[in-house]
């Protein structure tokens, strides 16, 4: 029981950091304004993004892109969070990565409901040796979770799912 209070806790807070985020940038930064917080290096700049990550599917049809953006990604979510809460004995960083990725995909699936397209606003130049393209906090966490999930895939090989 504890177990499944913490992994909603940290779903929760990966939607409450997204979300309280976004509220921010709404609110104190006009559509594609600059704002420098490090020189050039990390700028927020507010922009909305009617597709998946960098763009991709903002052209589409607006029934597939109910289904691929908003329908398809409830599902995958949903099951996701089913087996984390069902499993006993899965290992706790990939639990947490598994949270993070759930709790920022719901975090961008809640623009897309709410506001027909996700607000994107951070952006970092590392001087040309390294850039970004313009994401938010619920990126973060899903390529947090992502990358856990890899690492651990690799170095355990043989991970319970």
């Amino acid at each position: 029981m504890i177990k499944k209070i913490a992994i909603i806790a940290l779903v929760l807070v990966n939607i409450g950091c997204d979300q309280i985020s976004k509220n921010v940038v709404r609110k104190h930064i006009s559509y594609q304004e600059t704002v420098e917080l490090i020189g050039t290096h990390f700028i927020l700049t507010k922009v909305e993004n009617s597709g998946a990550m960098l763009g991709f599917g903002s052209n589409l049809p607006p029934v597939l892109k109910l289904i691929l953006l908003q329908i398809l990604p409830v599902v995958i979510l949903l099951v996701l969070l089913f087996r984390i809460l069902k499993k006993t004995n899965m290992n706790k960083w990939l639990v947490f990565a598994f949270a993070c990725v759930i709790g920022g995909g719901i975090g961008n699936l809640i623009d897309r409901i709410a506001h027909g397209e996700v607000t994107d606003f951070f952006y970092i130049d590392l001087g040309g040796f390294a850039k970004t393209g313009i994401f938010n906090m619920a990126d973060v966490s899903v390529t947090l979770g992502v990358l856990i999930i890899l690492f651990l895939s690799l170095r355990y090989r043989k991970l319970e799912m």
